[in-house]
């Protein structure tokens, strides 16, 4: 049985409910953040410069809210400042907001506005991505460059040892991170060493931030123990889906080579040294949120967990589409 990922192409006539207010409920700060995230020097964008700029953006602000070409030189290249200010040299938060509704990818437009929203969110806190994990993103981000073609297929497996919890979030929050930024067809995928089944608490988390988790009422093999894998649909937004079930990450329906491996967890990371199949392996792993299972801080941790994994593949989405864009002007 072959379940392939899904991504139907559609062309809405207006914004889905909240999204096209998403640039306007903002805020002054965010929305300039947002422009220079877009088309800011390459530099002060990397995560390890996002907590300086944001404390530089804030006093260059001010109280008024307006960018000038002066204030705004350490951030944006005065050409492009220029383009966005208009004739007046001021950019204010009307003319901020317009350029991020103009420039807002059709695939954005496709995700469910709650999960719209919280990628809204996670891309105000890329100075929470850790060293390591820096290190691992910028790997990505060059081979994802390097190998992208626009509308061709460009797969990523994500790899842990039970397929139930961090491999989950990371394909799912991967195929957000890609449709947010405009490059759907870049496409995650998940896999494991010793699949298990999705995890109720992965689905649960996932639920909370408006994905749709549902299952189809066929099961998939199950591995050891033998416990009950379902099969389920997981919808992200309109047209962009796939489905989901425990497997090893070599089960046929991931790609069977040219495809990036990302090792979240220690124990896949030690047993794989060598990914078969795969032209690069990134080691990017993360605590799992297995650890606070049937406690108080279920919940919390496993948000927690979502949301650094979300955060550095927005972080790494958005760098990859500024270097492609820069290279094609």
């Amino acid at each position: 049985m072959r379940l392939w990922l899904r991504f139907v192409p559609l062309v809405l006539p207006m914004f889905p409910a909240g999204v096209a207010a998403a640039a306007e409920g903002a805020g002054p700060f965010v929305q300039a953040l947002w422009l220079i995230q877009r088309y800011g020097h390459s530099d002060v964008i990397v995560p390890e410069n996002d907590r300086k700029l944001k404390g530089a953006l804030s006093k260059a602000l001010g109280k008024s809210g307006l960018l000038t070409e002066a204030s705004a030189n350490s951030f944006l290249p005065p050409s492009v400042f220029s383009k966005l200010a208009g004739p007046d040299g001021v950019l204010d938060p009307s003319e901020a907001r317009n350029h991020l509704e103009v420039d807002m990818p059709e695939s954005r437009k496709r995700l469910f506005p709650r999960v719209a929203e919280h990628a809204d969110l996670l891309t105000t806190s890329f100075d929470l991505i850790d060293e390591p994990h820096r290190e691992a993103a910028a790997k990505l981000v060059d081979w994802i460059v390097a190998n992208y073609r626009s509308g061709q297929p460009l797969p990523i497996t994500v790899i842990c040892t039970g397929n139930s919890r961090r491999s989950m979030l990371g394909a799912i929050l991967g195929n957000i991170a890609a449709a947010y930024y405009g490059m759907p067809e870049i496409r995650f995928h998940s896999g494991g060493t010793a699949p298990s089944a999705f995890n109720r608490r992965t689905i649960a988390t996932l639920k909370e931030i408006g994905v749709e988790v549902e299952p189809t009422g066929r099961e998939a093999a199950r591995g050891e123990p033998q416990t009950a894998n379902p099969i389920y649909s997981v919808r992200w937004g309109i047209g962009l889906e796939a489905t989901e079930f425990s497997k090893t990450y070599l089960d046929p329906v991931n790609p069977q080579h040219d495809f990036a491996a990302l090792l979240v967890c220690g124990e896949a990371d030690a047993g794989c040294p060598v990914v078969k199949g795969a032209s690069v392996r990134i080691s990017m792993p993360y605590l799992d949120p297995k650890i606070y299972d049937d406690s108080p801080f279920e919940a919390r941790k496993y948000a927690e967990r979502r949301d650094d994994i979300g955060r550095l593949m927005l972080c790494v989405m958005m760098q990859v589409r500024n270097r492609l864009q820069q290279a094609e002007r």
